[in-house]
């Protein structure tokens, strides 16, 4: 399913020719760099099992929701924030280009995810469903929230479910969008309890990130480690054991309330799981 997703992504590139000397290329920059693809894998994931015949269809919702992501991370590396110096194995846009031209792409991937879903070949009605899960999730209440949390009590230590909360926006939202839009588009009705999972899902993701962040080399991950010092991160709150724990903890909750759903779904996840957030 990714090697097929990879396919897509790099025949679907977004273009914008003109005299600039690199505004398109560096459009293409981070898409073409690599990277899990986790949500677009989750989302495809979820209609390949429910309904196989759809699965073609919605590549090009989860192309939105990889150039969504994509642009937070964009905007996640800026000088302002992490100022991080290289992503996915390469350097990042403000490094290679200049900062105006990564949050120039950064925005321009953004309104881009909006573009794709709109051209998905699904009715009106999923169409739109879409747009209002991804922006709700990946906007004011969701994912820049989490990311605005996270910017402002850098040195200001939190308790626990202060860190969940900041994460399960940060990171949990735009992974419970992804499941949910794979489950609309393959026909469930009540998307409502595969969101619930797909939050736990996020945090757990976020928790192996500290795990990584505080455990492996810039070499092994492609991106700059010990990063989180300063950070709101469950490795400084809970030590890195009590970080695995509380992870493993998760991921058990996770599966068992994957057994409730469709046996499709659980392979789905249980697959990632073992791919992602295992060791």
């Amino acid at each position: 399913m990714n090697e097929k997703f990879n396919e897509f992504l790099k025949a679907n590139l977004p273009q914008a020719p003109s005299f600039h000397p690199y505004y398109n290329e560096a459009l293409s920059l981070m898409l073409l760099a690599g990277g899990k693809h986790f949500r677009a894998s989750l989302l495809l994931g979820v209609v390949n099992a429910l309904n196989p015949a759809l699965t073609d269809t919605a590549m090009r919702v989860a192309l939105g929701v990889e150039l969504m992501h994509t642009y937070s991370l964009i905007h996640d590396d800026l000088p302002a924030m992490d100022n991080a110096a290289f992503r996915r194995g390469v350097a990042t846009i403000h490094e290679k280009f200049d900062e105006t031209t990564a949050i120039l792409v950064g925005d321009a991937l953004n309104t881009h995810a909006f573009y794709e879903i709109s051209r998905a070949d699904l009715s009106a009605q999923i169409r739109i469903k879409c747009v209002e899960i991804l922006s709700k999730n990946a906007g004011v209440n969701g994912m820049v929230l989490g990311q605005a949390l996270d910017c402002y009590f850098e040195k200001k230590p939190l308790n626990l479910e202060q860190l969940k909360f900041l994460h399960l926006h940060k990171t949990g939202k735009l992974i419970a969008a992804s499941l949910q839009m794979g489950a609309l588009i393959a026909g469930v009705k009540n998307t409502d309890e595969i969101y619930d999972l797909g939050l736990k899902l996020g945090l757990a993701f976020q928790i192996q990130d500290d795990i990584i962040d505080a455990t492996k080399s810039s070499q092994d991950v492609g991106k700059p480690v010990c990063n989180d010092t300063d950070k709101n991160s469950f490795t400084n709150l809970l030590g890195i054991e009590g970080a695995k724990s509380s992870k493993d903890e998760l991921i058990n909750e996770i599966l068992n309330k994957c057994k409730s759903l469709d046996s499709g779904i659980y392979k789905v996840i249980q697959t990632l799981i073992q791919k992602h957030l295992k060791g």
